[in-house]
């Protein structure tokens, strides 16, 4: 029995690989002969890095930087120097995870901290960068990240500023600094959000980092007029494509700044990782998240493993913390395992590794028994 596992992160609880390690030991428990495969995985969110670092044996460089607020920080993004190839999560500085709830301030985060990455990974001689978005605490378009770039920001009496959020609207006109020359970048991303609108980084996503809907509207204008003098500056409008809304707008501010190109975060991951030909060798796959629902269903990481192993006629089990009634239905998965039923989240959170390997154990001991 040749077993693939390649799960997605349980946010907050397990990384990928800490995921793809726990159903392992509970299949090895149950079928100590089978020869298994870990192959974690993400899509553009965090982990990203992480996935493909362990993927490609990258090497990781150590940065100090600043998170969403400007405070000080040690970072960090994976590099393969033999390819010039820098990997950057935006979350490791500019990420929700190192705002603590009460010192959340969306009028204020910006993406300089990653831009301080980005910049490094620049001076290193990177041929190539990938940057993951998601997980943000910004909604600034991409400004800090340019600012950190060289990027100078002017209001309308031609006084240079810091472009955060809450300070974009007086902005009239943007300077790219000379002699600029940036790698291939691609940003993978996991939604097709726009920048603007229903849609958009502001409505979306600010609520849930702690902006009130004054606050949206105040980014949705900011945004809007960052929009507008990009376009003047650089003759080239990406408020409306597809994804140009992740990460707070730093798919924008990556397609505009950058010339960045935007992908599927899960592709990248099959492709670096040769998910496809490790599925097609398989007798199972095996995927998972903390949460299986619609938004998994929607390009997500597990239903990217699960579309693959359907292709190849291979039968894919889901492991998760909880499981839609949507996701259920769907019928992507032969069989979805809630390894939490019944047990305080708090409980689950902090338990995720051992119910994972108990769950994975009694589903291997079940189909032992079918065999």
């Amino acid at each position: 029995m040749r077993i693939l596992i390649a799960p997605d992160k349980f946010k907050g609880s397990l990384s990928a690989l800490a995921a793809a390690e726990a159903i392992a030991r509970g299949f090895h428990a149950a079928w100590p002969d089978a020869a298994i495969d870990l192959a974690p995985i993400a899509d553009g969110g965090e982990g990203f890095a992480d996935a493909l670092a362990a993927a490609l044996g990258a090497e990781w460089v150590k940065v100090r930087s600043t998170d969403a607020i400007g405070r000080p920080i040690d970072a960090r993004y994976a590099w393969l120097p033999r390819e010039k190839l820098a990997i950057i999560d935006m979350s490791e500085a500019s990420g929700l995870w190192r705002i603590a709830r009460e010192d959340r301030d969306p009028m204020r985060a910006d993406t300089f901290g990653t831009g301080v990455l980005l910049a490094d990974a620049i001076a290193r001689g990177a041929a190539r960068v990938l940057v993951g978005l998601g997980g943000s605490a910004t909604t600034d378009g991409g400004a800090g990240l340019a600012r950190a770039l060289g990027f100078r920001f002017f209001d309308r009496e031609a006084k240079e500023y810091q472009p955060v959020p809450g300070m974009l609207t007086p902005l009239a006109r943007i300077e790219r600094p000379a002699g600029l020359r940036l790698p291939a970048i691609i940003a993978a991303c996991d939604v097709q959000n726009p920048l603007l609108g229903e849609r958009g980084a502001a409505a979306v996503y600010a609520p849930q980092k702690g902006a009130d809907a004054n606050a949206v509207l105040e980014l949705e204008r900011s945004l809007n007029r960052l929009a507008d003098v990009c376009a003047s500056a650089f003759g080239k409008d990406h408020r409306d494509t597809p994804g140009a809304g992740a990460a707070g707008g730093l798919g924008f501010g990556l397609l505009t700044f950058c010339d960045a190109t935007i992908r599927p975060g899960f592709d990248i991951i099959a492709e670096t990782a040769q998910l496809e030909g490790r599925i097609a060798a398989s007798d199972l796959v095996v995927t998972g998240e903390g949460r299986l629902d619609d938004q998994t269903l929607d390009g997500k990481g597990p239903a990217g493993v699960a579309a693959l192993a359907r292709k190849h006629g291979k039968s894919v089990i889901g492991f998760a913390g909880s499981i839609s009634d949507a996701a259920s239905r769907a019928g992507a998965f032969d069989l979805l395992v809630p390894i939490a039923e019944g047990i305080p989240l708090e409980d689950a959170m902090r338990d995720a590794a051992m119910l994972l390997e108990a769950a994975s154990a009694r589903v291997a001991r079940s189909l032992e028994m079918q065999r």
